[in-house]
């Protein structure tokens, strides 16, 4: 089973250009799911078919379906509410609102990715084309199941201080009846997001299954949003596979204000497909109208990818960014390395938060878990070699002694 996840500059035609994909990607025989997690993506205007948060048929082989949050809290609330049927009781508050829950912290990226694993897991396709909307968003959602998996390291043991608080038992002796009651549960279901957390990272990062698609303009600065949108991705291990560079005007038949602009896209397109060789950039000229349904759709498919395979990972797996962590022996010690294209040192911070390396790039920020033989060493040095960041560890004696 295949992911597409389709995101890039917010109005450069993301949901057209998941659309399009998916459309095609049926037509050529794989059965897809095209599968909306932005709210605010009018899916149904660029299929002109109306789609909701049950799967639609829309054609053989092609199905839709939007993210519907609020459906999603009342399809997911009786399966909560049977974990804590035997606490509520006990305790003297009432069980919130449901609209109320999809403003808890954190709630809204785990309804989404609950909804895209089911999407993923379910069996019944060959490709899931995710519209992810704009690349800001879309890039905290794909983090999101790190972040919460680095929250509940934190309750649970090895390195949880507060798991004590959760374990069956202590939690009861300590805090009583009514609150005391919840310990059980409340860290069966600690454990259980942790894993579920750790199981989709595990699908998204993986560079066979799940790869990043990037749509984008030729405006003026493209290049420079191109490669910061591939250095967040590499940052966070998601693979980029395609470059989609929408709207460029043709030179033929233009006047001159128009050939000037097509002069600059050409330009533009050049500086983007030099920059990201091998990874496909895809150029997709601009239409007489809007694309809207099924055979719109198809056209715009077809004139973008050409011969290539939607479904697959573009370029014969020429795909950037993706690859994890990777621990080398080194003469002094060990060296952790990762991919982190387009940045140069200046740009790049670290710190050592526990046993996580915080690697911080612009704006973008990421907690690596060490392995177990890099949480007893200390970080030496770190120096860029190529599109790759090195940081060397040496070992610390007295932990190595203890160990």
């Amino acid at each position: 089973m295949r992911c597409v996840l389709v995101t890039g500059k917010g109005g450069a035609g993301t949901t057209t250009v998941a659309a399009a994909t998916a459309v095609l990607a049926a037509q050529r025989g794989h059965r897809t799911l095209l599968l909306s997690v932005d709210p605010a993506a009018g899916l149904s205007g660029v299929l002109d078919h109306p789609v909701g948060a049950q799967e639609t048929e829309l054609e053989p082989n092609l199905t839709g379906r939007q993210v519907d949050l609020r459906q999603a809290v009342e399809a997911r609330w009786p399966a909560v509410r049977a974990v804590l049927a035997h606490t509520w009781p006990s305790v003297a508050i009432d069980p919130m609102e449901l609209e109320e829950l999809a403003f808890l912290p954190g709630a809204i990226e785990t309804l989404t990715l609950l909804e895209l694993r089911d999407g993923l897991t379910a069996g019944h396709h060959d490709v899931v084309v995710v519209d992810g909307g704009p690349l800001a968003g879309m890039l905290r959602l794909l983090a999101f199941p790190e972040t919460l998996s680095w929250y509940c390291r934190r309750l649970l043991p090895p390195d949880g201080a507060f798991a004590r608080w959760l374990r069956p038992g202590f939690g009861r002796s300590v805090f009583g009846g009514r609150w005391g009651s919840l310990a059980a549960p409340a860290y069966d279901t600690v454990s259980r997001i942790h894993r579920a957390a750790i199981d989709l990272r595990a699908i998204l990062t993986d560079q066979a299954t799940t790869s990043v698609r990037l749509v984008l303009t030729p405006q003026g600065g493209a290049l420079r949003a191109a490669q910061s949108s591939l250095t967040a991705l590499a940052l966070h291990g998601f693979t980029l596979d395609g470059v989609v560079v929408n709207r460029i005007l043709s030179p033929i038949g233009a006047d001159a204000w128009r050939a000037g602009w097509a002069a600059a896209h050409r330009e533009e397109l050049a500086e983007l497909t030099s920059a990201f060789a091998p990874t496909p950039v895809l150029p997709v000229h601009y239409r007489a109208g809007e694309p809207v349904g099924l055979e719109e759709l198809a056209a715009f498919g077809a004139a973008a990818y050409g011969e290539l395979d939607p479904a697959s990972v573009l370029g014969s797996g020429l795909a950037v960014g993706g690859d994890q962590p990777r621990v080398e022996r080194t003469e002094d010690g060990f060296a952790l390395t990762f991919g982190l294209p387009f940045v140069d040192g200046s740009q790049v911070d670290l710190a050592r938060l526990g046993d996580d390396l915080v690697v911080t790039v612009g704006a973008f920020r990421r907690a690596v878990p060490l392995p177990a033989a890099l949480r007893r060493c200390d970080v030496s040095a770190a120096r860029l070699r190529g599109d790759r960041l090195v940081v060397s560890f040496v070992p610390d004696p007295d932990r190595w002694v203890r160990a």
